[in-house]
């Protein structure tokens, strides 16, 4: 806020500066134009005062023109200071959406990693329960295998 009121004051500063320098670039030409026009002769000290003054305004005039080409850098540095903040702002937003997709996507592994672990668990207690019953199976085979073998010599 305070820096807009700067550049407020230091444009209305300029502006009256310039104001101030087309009058007396305005002045300058009105006695130029006098000087050229009813002047048949003057003495060396006024010639070189119209020359200085002369040049003084072709000064002023350049200077003018550098002023308001400093104003219109000026106005372009601040209109691409404030798309560098406005871009910023939008990285870091998208950056923050990014980060909570990404916290999204490793709970979600971690869940899936979660599930996973339930399933080879239950796995394996299924194979030690698969295990028990076939050794069971052999158990009962050989009992048969040992009965049959008892009946048949009998």
């Amino acid at each position: 806020m305070a820096e807009r009121e700067r550049e407020k004051g230091g444009g209305e500063r300029w502006k009256a500066a310039i104001l101030n320098l087309s009058e007396m670039s305005a002045n300058l030409d009105s006695l130029q134009k006098i000087l050229s026009k009813k002047a048949v002769f003057v003495d060396d000290e006024t010639f070189s005062k119209a020359s200085l003054i002369a040049e003084q305004g072709r000064t002023i005039k350049a200077l003018e023109q550098r002023v308001e080409t400093l104003e219109r850098e000026l106005d372009a540095a601040i209109a691409a200071a404030a798309r560098a903040r406005s871009d910023k702002r939008q990285a870091e937003a998208a950056q923050r959406v990014a980060e909570l997709r990404a916290q999204d996507v490793t709970k979600e592994l971690e869940n899936t990693t979660n599930v996973f672990k339930l399933h080879m668990e239950e796995l394996r207690a299924k194979q030690v329960e698969i295990s028990k019953k076939d050794n069971d199976i052999k158990l009962l085979e050989a009992i048969i295998q040992t009965l049959s073998a008892n009946g048949s010599s009998a």
